[in-house]
């Protein structure tokens, strides 16, 4: 008998690691997989943000659920610019959590895909180094697709976010007061140590996972540079 619980021991000391492993590498080509479609759609993210952004968060199939009141929370990833002036080549992923809250009355469960585009540095710097809470940290507005747009000198926003409802439908997103924080154990797990967001986007260091190259190189293609 203890034979047999120390070999089950060493089984899920083993497998559970890999589980855990997969279910991050799939959250990356999840992602990854949702931006591209997400920048493909006729109606999608007009170049114009996606060159200005300084950084972007991908989170695919948010969870909102509930009877009653609903809550709405998802795990996804965030990729920024590298440089002082957050301006250059895109960096390694970092793991990020988003927790939307009370959305008011829900019924059963739905999934929606969002990416998050934040503007400028200030914004960044405050996700970076901890939680960004929009409306009270930052200056949220549902981003314009296709032909709409803000207009170019309009500084009243920090952050523009976008969503993919389950059917295809495109959409700019209300997040309302949603928060973002870093996964930690997320990060852990891809990177091998305790790494911070700070220390993955700005220090570098560290080696980009087979995982984490499909969604640098669709933002790579889309928008080489920033401004």
């Amino acid at each position: 008998m203890k034979t047999y619980r120390a070999l089950l021991l060493l089984i899920l000391g083993t497998a559970l690691p890999a589980f855990a492993q997969n279910k991050i590498d799939d959250r990356l080509g999840n992602s990854a997989e949702v931006l591209r479609q997400m920048l493909a759609t006729k109606d999608a993210i007009p170049k114009t943000y996606l060159d200005r952004s300084v950084c972007v968060l991908v989170f695919p199939a948010v969870k909102k659920v509930g009877v009653g009141v609903g809550v709405t929370y998802g795990r996804g990833v965030l990729v920024c610019r590298s440089g002082v002036d957050m301006n250059g080549p895109w960096t390694a992923p970092a793991m990020y959590k988003l927790d939307v809250g009370s959305l008011g009355v829900q019924f059963g469960r739905t999934e929606t895909d969002y990416v998050i585009l934040l503007e400028n540095k200030k914004s960044a710097l405050k996700l970076l180094t901890g939680k960004l809470k929009l409306g009270a940290d930052a200056t949220a507005v549902a981003g314009p697709s296709g032909a709409k747009t803000v207009g170019a000198n309009d500084t009243n926003f920090d952050v523009l976010t976008y969503s993919r409802a389950k059917g295809g439908l495109f959409a700019g997103a209300s997040l309302g007061s949603a928060s973002m924080a870093t996964d930690d154990d997320a990060n852990k797990a891809v990177y091998g140590k305790d790494i911070t967001a700070t220390e993955i986007v700005h220090e570098g260091g560290v080696t980009v996972t087979p995982a984490g190259k499909p969604i640098i190189k669709i933002l790579t293609t889309a928008s080489p540079s920033g401004r």
